[in-house]
């Protein structure tokens, strides 16, 4: 009786880059910026929803944005 689990609810979660065809580009602050946590972290693909493709795309969008002093690297 003590292995007992609750049954996964899971949510399909589709990447809005390949539904409405977005390029994701590092000049697009406001895009990218939906993509951090409040601490500033790239969120991870199963709460932002993207597909493995644009998520590694989106991440490296990302930190050129932040090399660049477009984007914070955290938040104090």
């Amino acid at each position: 009786m003590a292995d007992r689990k609750k049954p996964e609810v899971r949510f399909k979660k589709n990447c809005i880059f390949c539904k409405k065809n977005i390029e994701i580009d590092y000049k697009d602050v406001d895009l990218l910026s939906k993509f951090l946590s409040s601490k500033k972290k790239i969120l991870s693909r199963r709460s932002s929803g993207n597909c493995a493709k644009h998520q590694r795309k989106l991440a490296k969008e990302i930190k050129r944005a932040r090399f660049l002093s477009l984007l914070p690297y955290l938040l104090k």
